[in-house]
């Protein structure tokens, strides 16, 4: 019996490729949809330039679907997204969603009207124990936002490991960032078919937070 046709909703970080991890085994995920800024030069949930995006498809083997907004248009152009989605004979869509409920009722609510089913394979998991999933995955994956409440810019660009989780503790960070303390930038996967080099560019402080600019690196580009 073959498997119902999904996509998901990737924003380059570990929750977006956990989640798709957990998926792949009762879907088959084809594609991944990012939504960008208007100008399309970075990616609204983490800042990623889209080279990297199209690093992890590349190495996924999924098909790209992307959407361009500002804030105040997001839905509107997440829901076009998905009606492409759908019109291309997808009937899932996969969300990295952990905790709270309005963020799961906004994935329905956003999928419905197409016919699509909001899958949210983390929702409810143990924050602690997907963190501690992920480092035991040999997944790799680097801090490019922190949020300046918690952290400090020497934060940026630090790899995810079991002894950061001390200082979460300390700090009141939630181990998978949750509340927004932080976001990633995957790197490696047992799901990619290589790894992505990735050089920093700089980082600047907005909206309270650090963030950081990186790139492909050259020799993969060649």
């Amino acid at each position: 019996m073959s498997k119902p046709r999904a996509a998901i909703s990737w924003s380059g970080g570990k929750d977006s490729c956990a989640a798709l991890t957990r998926a792949r085994s009762s879907l088959d995920i084809v594609a991944m949809l990012t939504m960008f800024d208007e100008e399309a030069a970075r990616s609204r949930s983490h800042g990623l330039r889209p080279e990297v995006l199209a690093a992890h498809a590349d190495r996924l083997g999924l098909r790209q679907v992307v959407g361009r907004c500002t804030w105040n248009t997001y839905d509107r152009e997440f829901s076009t997204a998905l009606a492409t989605l759908a019109a291309d004979g997808i009937t899932h869509v996969v969300f990295g969603d952990i905790l709270f409920n309005e963020h799961r009722e906004w994935a329905e609510r956003m999928c419905k009207p197409h016919g699509l089913v909001a899958v949210e394979p983390l929702f409810g998991s143990s924050t602690l124990a997907l963190f501690e999933e992920w480092i035991a995955s040999g997944g790799e994956a680097s801090i490019v936002t922190a949020r300046c409440e918690f952290f400090d810019e020497t934060w940026l660009g630090r790899p995810l490991r079991s002894e950061l989780l001390t200082e979460f503790e300390r700090l009141g960070v939630d181990p998978c960032g949750e509340r927004g303390e932080y976001h990633t930038v995957v790197t490696d996967s047992p799901l990619f078919t290589s790894p992505i080099r990735l050089t920093n560019n700089g980082h600047v402080q907005r909206s309270g937070c650090w963030a950081l600019d990186v790139m492909v690196s050259d020799a993969q580009r060649s």
